[in-house]
């Protein structure tokens, strides 16, 4: 879809068994309404925002876009009336801030947006949920890791759907550690996240007897990553962590690999991994790593059948943030039908007032603006292991919603409550 796309579901789109069973869900904390919603110039209009052809446009991109598609699909089978109102536009932020920011004011301002979804890339979503607030629409992030989106930077208009810095260092970090892997070395994009990836994770590194022996920082993007790597092997660290993503966490683990890192005495251990990355690499690369996520397709019956139907259309499995989105869409149409508006504080005082369930993610939307549900500890299959195409995790542990947020004791969000 081009930058200016626009997508009208309509109800015999995407026929599945599961699309009823998770908009049911998603509703089920009120009834549906047999008319139209008061919408602002007749028509909610849904805009994803995301990297169409960077380091991250894998694990987001055009499946974010199906992903939304897909979610409008479902809500048109269930209330046609709606439907007729629902479109999906998108466009390509570029990773970059200035440009995120100039499209958003354009979509809230003169072309009728009423949420912004998926905002991949940390310097966008904080860049994006400023003007959200501004302009009183709404931001539901679904792509960036990094906690001031709910912490020191969150505000009333924005969601973090997915997963945070907190949430994949608490999960990832503690279970290396607990097996004997103390010091410490990070490579980290030189930008808002990799540095809040770091100072996570250092924090829990600390807190469960482990040390930080050194920090190297790279360039956003980057492709040869020899340099600091060679410094972090030479730190004797147990652990080689890397605070980066995309294609520059692909990049790193290759070139780890050919050094022989991989294999040897030092972990290697990807901070933010994806399906898709583990997909680029193979599994005789990316056997036996450890990573932490929100969402598995292959983890049971709800999530392998949206899974294939993501499959049909995308020609790859789903990332977390592909379910993210679909997540998020749902249950934002879901509470415009509920209230009978797109206003943004109506719709999101409904969204933090129910319990989330869609089939994909289950929790609630705390005041801080953070999606609270359960994250995954996973392992990556040996090819023996593997089953068929796409198998690639084992489930090590699930990370209760309540060990994977930063408690609200701790925030530093202006929304809480103290």
């Amino acid at each position: 879809m081009n930058r200016e796309g626009t997508h009208k579901p309509t109800s015999a789109a995407g026929r599945a068994t599961l699309a009823a069973g998770c908009l049911a869900a998603a509703l089920a904390a009120g009834p549906a309404l047999a008319a139209e919603p008061a919408l602002t110039g007749g028509v909610v209009k849904i805009g994803v925002l995301t990297d169409m052809g960077g380091v991250y446009s894998d694990f987001t991109g055009s499946g974010a876009v199906i992903a939304a598609q897909m979610a409008a699909e479902d809500v048109a089978k269930r209330n046609p009336a709606l439907a007729k109102t629902v479109e999906v536009v998108s466009a390509d932020h570029q990773n970059k801030a200035d440009v995120g920011a100039e499209r958003a004011r354009y979509w809230y301002e003169r072309d009728g947006v009423d949420v912004i979804v998926e905002l991949v890339s940390t310097n966008v979503a904080l860049a994006v949920m400023e003007v959200a607030e501004q302009k009183n629409r709404l931001a539901l992030v679904s792509g960036s890791a990094s906690l001031p989106i709910t912490n020191e930077r969150c505000n009333a208009n924005t969601v973090h759907w997915v997963y945070d810095t907190y949430a994949l260092s608490s999960g990832t970090a503690k279970s290396v550690i607990a097996a004997g892997r103390k010091s410490w070395y990070f490579i980290a994009a030189d930008y808002v996240f990799g540095a809040t990836m770091v100072s996570d994770a250092s924090e829990i590194v600390a807190a469960n007897g482990g040390s930080v022996v050194g920090v190297s920082k790279h360039p956003f993007p980057n492709h040869d990553f020899s340099s600091f790597l060679l410094k972090a092997q030479g730190s004797q660290a147990d652990v080689i962590a890397l605070a980066n993503g995309g294609q520059d966490t692909i990049n790193s683990v290759k070139q780890a690999a050919e050094f022989g890192i991989i294999g040897s005495r030092q972990t290697v251990l990807p901070m933010v991994m994806f399906l898709n990355d583990v997909h680029a690499l193979g599994l005789n690369t990316a056997q036996g790593l450890t990573l932490t996520e929100g969402f598995y397709w292959n983890r049971d019956d709800r999530t392998r059948a949206w899974a294939r139907r993501f499959f049909e259309r995308a020609k790859k499995m789903p990332s977390m943030v592909h379910a993210g989105v679909y997540s998020s869409v749902v249950n934002y149409l879901a509470a415009v039908e509920a209230t009978g508006t797109d206003d943004a504080a109506t719709v999101m005082k409904r969204l933090k007032s129910v319990e989330i369930d869609d089939g994909l993610f289950k929790g609630r939307i705390r005041a801080d603006g953070k999606f609270a549900h359960d994250m995954l500890l996973l392992e990556v299959k040996k090819p023996s292991e593997s089953k068929e195409p796409w198998d690639y995790y084992h489930v090590k542990a699930v990370i209760p919603a309540e060990d994977a947020t930063l408690p609200l004791a701790k925030s530093k969000c202006k929304l809480v409550q103290r």
